[in-house]
């Protein structure tokens, strides 16, 4: 339910957090009449605080007789009081990020790169969401003998990206019969979409099978073999960095929490669930403390944005920290470096 303040109690808000964001320190009534601007009295502020207190958007730690932001009062802060400016980011740094984010490079640098950049100029952890392979058609595929039962595929998709599998083969097969397979399997199915082509394969496997060939029949086998991999390692994909740089937040240095959350980086699949909420909301969005659903983020917020290509969203990059983090600086942060890799991406 929205919580609606006097204009006295939303500037006496917005200053109390601002100010807990700047020095991490509970703030007490005679600074924040102060540091508002308002001619109040230190016990005026002291009702109002009160007020804040029982709405439920400032808590005052045991340690202090000061008051912090609770998660309430954040979303409050950054839904209503916080104010970005799309390019308050220098000139000077984006004209960098545009260099570090390029058409030119392969999909994976692309990626690594994005989250290498939110992670350095937030000083905070980044996750970036690899392209689902639903985004993705085959353009080649190719088989190469290893030895024995041990068969090399090469998978390469639209975007130029190549990806290796080693699968085992119930036979060993003849550089011939593997080189039969690779022209089969891309003149069936080069162009199509990878969910497209797993769907066609099964399809062949449960239909035709009594109609093929042998070598016809293990070369839909393998595929399948192939396409399972690739499912199996693009429902893991993502990535992460900077994970080490929230160890520099005072309230996050409890050795048990910074447990639960390098497990939590460790887990990708957890962190894609979270992702995965902001798959169909285009731009920005924010989970502060329990918004996100996943208990090791309980303390933290997590900034978001979609990137897309060709207006078709591909994946969603973020930022992770405290949610005492300078949300009027990070939003923007985001929100450029998924503008700019889109814009990468269309150059592709």
């Amino acid at each position: 339910m929205a919580v609606e303040l006097s204009e006295r109690a939303n500037a006496l808000l917005r200053t109390l957090v601002e100010s807990y964001i700047k020095d991490g320190q509970p703030v007490g009534s005679r600074a924040l009449a102060h540091g508002s601007g308002l001619k109040l009295s230190p016990a005026t502020v002291r009702n109002v605080m009160v007020d804040l207190e029982e709405a439920g958007l400032i808590i005052s730690p045991h340690t202090s007789a000061g008051r912090v932001p609770t998660s309430k009062g954040y979303r409050l802060f950054v839904d209503s009081m916080v104010s970005t400016e799309p390019m308050s980011i220098e000139n000077a740094a984006i004209e960098s990020l545009k260099l570090q984010l390029n058409g030119g490079q392969p999909m994976n640098s692309l990626m690594l790169a994005a989250s290498s950049i939110l992670s350095g100029v937030t000083r905070m952890a980044s996750v970036v969401m690899v392209p689902r392979h639903e985004n993705k058609s085959l353009k080649h595929v190719e088989f190469l003998v290893l030895g024995d039962d041990r068969v090399l595929v090469i998978i390469v998709t639209n975007d130029d990206e190549v990806r290796n599998h080693v699968i085992h083969t119930p036979r060993k097969f003849t550089v011939a019969e593997l080189q039969y397979i690779s022209n089969y399997l891309n003149q069936t199915f080069a162009g199509q979409e990878l969910p497209h082509v797993r769907e066609r394969i099964m399809s062949e496997m449960r239909e035709a099978r009594d109609g093929m060939d042998k070598l016809m029949r293990e070369a839909v086998e393998m595929a399948d073999q192939v396409l399972n991999a690739t499912d199996q390692e693009d429902s893991e994909e993502c990535v992460i960095s900077g994970q080490t740089n929230l160890m520099d937040y005072a309230e996050l240095s409890n050795v048990e929490k910074l447990r639960q959350l390098f497990e939590a980086f460790n887990e990708k699949r957890d962190i894609l669930h979270v992702l995965d909420q902001c798959l169909h909301s285009p731009g920005i969005k924010i989970f502060i403390g329990e918004e996100s659903g996943y208990h090791p983020f309980d303390d933290m917020s997590v900034v978001t944005s979609t990137y897309e290509r060709d207006g078709k969203v591909l994946g969603v990059l973020g930022v992770i920290g405290p949610t005492r983090m300078a949300y009027n600086r990070v939003i923007p942060v985001v929100d450029i470096t998924a503008k700019l890799l889109s814009a990468a991406l269309n150059q592709r």
